[in-house]
């Protein structure tokens, strides 16, 4: 039986509202389903309503704190309400309104005029992000694809970037776990290391603040990746987690449960995960 611990519906920058995410993993096979949006719990009841027969796990993911390379929380059963996390997310959600403004006047000054009207309309009734203004650089012609948007305008050091107000990873874990949530180390690729003594360095220090996960098994990991992270996550004493990072048609090619087509998580690691926030 397979699960997916990292999906992302309309309230963040994902294509499928949660009770279409929820029914696409009944239809996939799933037995559980976790909705980890960037920075919000406000899909979470809506795809709890829908669940009929399969698990939804509540979630966000948090972007943290680092100097080079991106850093990034999965943070599982944090429930929406009131809890040390869950009062710090509409500061972050303030500011990636801030944020997304200055892309916009970014936008507009390079010569691609775009308006956060036309975003808001893009996001519908989702937490705003670079997904969302990229989309609408495409509809503008302004770029032929999302990735292109990204590539050449929106990423990390690119000219329309723009820096927002993060929390420190020691930060975003302590809430986690003052919150009775389970926070994992997302898409560890990401964080740029390439070196064993930088990585072992990196989980030491995570695992001191009380990180619990590792996310191992990834959509864009070939099986000796995810195998070498389900390792690294023995060897550190942390319990290995996986997730397709769904976002519908703002990432292609990515399947809900199964990423690209051979993303198996198992139940098993779900179990673990569960009897280590108990």
């Amino acid at each position: 039986m397979a699960v997916d611990l990292h999906s992302h519906s309309t309230y963040s920058d994902g294509s499928d509202t949660p009770a279409e995410l929820v029914s696409r993993a009944r239809e996939r096979g799933l037995t559980a389903v976790a909705l980890t949006d960037h920075d919000t719990l406000e899909g979470v009841e809506e795809a709890t309503a829908a669940a009929d027969g399969i698990e939804v796990i509540p979630g966000t993911e948090l972007s943290l704190q680092r100097l080079e390379g991106g850093m990034h929380l999965v943070v599982l059963w944090l429930s929406p309400g009131r809890g040390p996390l869950q009062d710090r997310l509409a500061e972050l959600q303030y500011a990636r309104g801030s944020r997304n403004q200055l892309i916009v006047d970014e936008l507009t000054r390079l010569g691609m005029p775009i308006t956060l009207d036309e975003i808001l309309v893009e996001a519908g009734d989702g937490s705003v992000g670079r997904p969302h203004i990229a989309a609408v650089m495409v509809r503008k012609g302004y770029v032929p694809d999302i990735k292109t948007a990204f590539d050449l305008w929106l990423a990390n050091g690119a000219p329309a970037y723009v820096k927002r107000r993060l929390l420190t990873p020691e930060e975003g874990i302590g809430l986690a776990i003052e919150s009775g949530a389970v926070p994992v180390l997302a898409h560890p690729h990401t964080l740029g290391i390439n070196r064993a003594v930088e990585m072992a360095d990196i989980l030491d220090e995570l695992k001191s603040y009380g990180l619990i996960g590792l996310e191992a098994h990834y959509s864009t990991y070939h099986q000796h990746e995810r195998d070498g992270y389900a390792d690294l996550a023995r060897r550190f004493g942390l319990l290995a987690s996986g997730g397709s990072d769904y976002h519908g048609t703002y990432k292609q090619g990515i399947e809900l449960g199964s990423g690209h087509g051979d993303l198996a998580v198992p139940e098993s690691l779900l179990e673990a995960l569960r009897e280590r926030r108990q």
